[in-house]
C-alpha cells in the first residue's frame, strides 16, 4: 500500500504485530457498506465515472456474497478487513477498483466501520436485555405473594416479596436499556469524508454518505471525527454496568440455590454436577455470569488507558479499541442470551422463602412501630422492641409465639392486637408508599415496567 515510499518490504513479525484482521475481519459486511455508500457519493458528485461507481458497487456485492457463503475466505495475513476487501476489490476491479479510496482515508473508513459495526451490535444488546426484563417481569407477576425476607448485611432485616426483590432488577435493566439508547446517539454521527485528519480538496457530500449509511450527522470536526473513541468508552461503561447488575443477581441465585437458602432451584438444563461428588447441582452458569464481568472492566479500562495519553488525531494504539469493545459486547450478549431462560426455568420455592422470613424477626420494626403508634417514642420502641428480641432468641421462639403475658413483661402497652401488627403478611402490605413491597405497591411497579416494554418493543 505504501510502497511508493518505502523500498523495504515490512518484517514478516512486524507485520503480524501491525495485523489487526483477527480482531476486525467480523467488520467485512460493515466495511463493504462503508464502501458503498462512499462510491455512491463519488458518483453522484462526479468525482469518480457513473459506471466505474456501478462496476465497484457490484463487486463489492460479489465480495459480500462470496465472504459469507465461504467461496471467498478472508486471508489471516492481511493488514486489516478494509485492505482485504481493497485488495481482493483491485484483483476483480484492476482499474476502477483503485478509485474507491479517493477522498478517503483508512482513518474514517475504521471509524466508520467501527461505527456501524457497534452500532448494530447495540441493537443486539438492547433486544436481549428487554427480553431480560420481559422474563423478570413475568417471574414476578407470579410472585406478588411470595413472602421473603429482604436483607441488609446480608442479615434478615423486614419482610418483602420475591416479586418486589425481581423488580429492583427490572429497575437496574431498564436503566442499563436506557443507557444504551442514549449512547446510540452519541455514536450515530458519521466520520465518513474527515479522510485521514484535514478532510479533502475533493467536492465530496459528507451528509449524502451519512444519510446513506443511517447516521443522524456528520461530525462537525474533521480531528476529532478520525480521532474519536468516547462511543467506544461509553458502550464499554454501559456494559460494565450491565455486568455488574447480572453479577450481583448471580451471587444472589448462587446463594438462593445453596442448601443453606434453598429458595430456588436451577433447572438441570441451567446447573453442572461434579466430577467426584455425586450429590452436587452447581450454579455455573450463574458463577461463569460473575466471573465474565471482569473482563468488561478489564475492557473498559484498556480503552480509557489508550486513549489517555495520545495526541490528535489517529495514533495507532487506537487499534486496540476493537478488540476491548468487541469482547465486551460479545461478554454481554451471551451472558444476556444464556440468563433469561436460566431465570425462566428455575423453581421458586414459596415456602422455604416464608419460614426464612418467620425466624428472622423482620417483624421487629413493626413491633416498635405498633408502639409508637401507641405514643411510645421511638428510640422507647425501638429498645423494647430490640429486647423482645432478645428475650425471644434465648428462649427459642419467634415474636409471633411469644405469649401476651411475655410481651407485657416489657411493656404494658400491649394487647392482643399485637399479633396482627407483627403478622409477616400485615407487616408487609402496610408498607403502601411507593416503591415499597405491598402487593397495591408492587402491583404500580409492575405496571412501570409492564409500559417500559410496550414502549421499547
Amino acid at each position: 500500500m505504501w510502497a511508493g515510499r518505502f523500498a523495504k518490504e515490512l518484517n514478516s513479525k512486524v507485520n503480524d504485530f501491525n495485523s489487526s484482521i483477527g480482531v476486525d475481519g467480523v467488520m467485512f459486511e460493515e466495511d463493504v457498506t462503508g464502501s458503498i455508500a462512499h462510491a455512491t457519493m463519488l458518483a453522484e458528485c462526479g468525482i469518480i465515472a457513473k459506471s466505474d461507481a456501478q462496476d465497484i458497487i457490484a463487486e463489492l456485492n460479489s465480495i459480500l456474497l462470496d465472504i459469507k457463503s465461504g467461496a471467498l475466505e478472508i486471508d489471516p495475513n492481511a493488514e486489516d478487513i478494509h485492505m482485504f476487501i481493497e485488495g481482493e476489490l483491485t484483483k476483480r476491479l484492476p482499474e476502477a477498483g483503485k478509485k474507491l479510496h479517493t477522498a478517503r482515508s483508512r482513518n474514517d473508513q475504521v471509524a466508520v466501520d467501527t461505527r456501524l459495526y457497534v452500532r448494530k451490535k447495540i441493537g443486539s444488546l438492547k433486544s436481549k436485555l428487554w427480553n431480560l426484563i420481559s422474563t423478570i417481569y413475568e417471574l414476578a407477576e407470579k410472585n406478588t405473594d411470595t413472602v421473603m425476607p429482604g436483607y441488609t448485611h446480608l442479615q434478615r432485616a423486614q419482610p418483602i416479596t420475591f416479586s418486589h426483590h425481581l423488580l429492583a432488577y427490572s429497575a437496574m435493566f431498564m436503566r442499563d436499556y436506557d443507557r444504551l439508547v442514549d449512547a446510540e446517539k452519541r455514536l450515530n454521527v458519521s466520520p465518513l469524508g474527515s479522510c485521514a485528519l484535514a478532510g479533502t480538496t475533493y467536492p465530496i457530500n459528507r451528509q449524502m454518505t451519512a444519510e446513506l449509511l443511517g447516521f443522524s450527522g456528520v461530525s462537525f470536526n474533521s480531528i476529532d471525527g478520525v480521532s474519536d473513541r468516547d462511543f467506544c468508552v461509553e458502550i464499554g461503561a454501559s456494559i460494565a454496568l450491565i455486568m455488574t447488575h447480572l453479577s450481583r443477581f448471580s451471587e444472589e441465585i448462587i446463594l438462593w440455590c445453596s442448601w443453606e437458602f434453598k429458595f430456588i432451584e436451577l433447572d438441570d438444563a441451567y446447573a453442572t454436577g461434579s466430577s467426584i461428588m455425586p450429590q452436587k447441582k452447581n450454579p455455573d452458569i450463574a458463577e461463569l455470569v460473575r466471573g465474565k464481568t471482569g473482563r468488561t472492566y478489564g475492557n473498559l479500562i484498556t480503552l480509557l488507558t489508550m486513549l489517555k495519553g495520545i495526541p490528535l488525531a489517529y495514533n495507532k494504539d487506537m487499534q486496540e479499541d476493537k478488540e476491548a469493545i468487541f469482547d465486551s459486547i460479545d461478554t454481554a450478549e451471551l451472558c444476556l442470551e444464556i440468563f433469561a431462560p436460566m431465570l425462566q426455568t428455575m423453581t421458586v420455592n414459596k415456602e422455604n422463602m416464608a419460614k426464612a422470613g418467620e425466624k428472622g424477626f423482620i417483624n421487629a420494626t413493626d413491633c416498635a412501630d405498633y408502639l409508637t403508634k401507641k405514643g411510645m417514642p421511638f428510640r422507647s420502641a425501638y429498645k423494647v422492641s430490640g429486647s423482645l428480641v432478645g428475650y425471644a432468641i434465648q428462649q427459642g421462639k419467634t415474636l409471633n409465639e411469644l405469649t401476651l403475658t411475655e410481651f407485657k413483661n416489657f411493656s404494658d402497652m400491649f394487647e392482643n392486637d399485637i399479633y396482627e401488627a407483627i403478622d409477616l403478611s400485615v407487616c408487609l402490605n402496610k408498607r403502601t408508599s411507593e416503591g415499597a413491597p405491598s402487593k397495591t405497591a408492587v402491583e404500580k411497579q409492575l405496571e412501570i415496567v409492564k409500559a417500559f416494554l410496550e414502549s421499547n418493543k
